[in-house]
């Protein structure tokens, strides 16, 4: 079992930043993949960013250029640096832990990021 715990959200003004940090407990694999997903009201979760633990990313086109994600040394540490913010970042945001071998996902609670105008 992850147990994921996330922090660093909050209210921002637009082109402000951000950083969102979330602490994995439990086991974690080398191949487990963590990433960052949001969900604003009334529409889809989605990916915003993702990263193994040999360091690839992949991002979402919205926020390329703007956000860096990376993982602690010890690789159970995730942050989504978050610049340039705009009004539609507004969302809360998830951290996940996808375990490809056994095909699960683990999620957090999930921190709310609102960007005004």
């Amino acid at each position: 079992q992850v147990q994921l715990v996330e922090s660093g959200g909050g209210l921002v003004q637009a082109g402000g930043s951000l950083r969102l940090s979330c602490v994995a407990s439990g086991s974690i694999f080398s191949i487990d993949v963590m990433g960052w997903y949001r969900q604003a009201p009334g529409k889809q979760r989605e990916l915003v960013a993702a990263i193994t633990s040999g360091g690839s990313t992949n991002y979402a086109d919205s926020v390329k250029g703007r956000f860096t994600i990376s993982r602690g040394n010890a690789k159970s540490t995730v942050y989504l640096q978050m610049n340039s913010l705009k009004p539609e970042d507004t969302a809360v945001y998830y951290c996940n832990v996808y375990r490809p071998i056994q095909r699960s996902d683990y999620w957090g609670q999930g921190t709310q990021v609102t960007v005004s105008s």
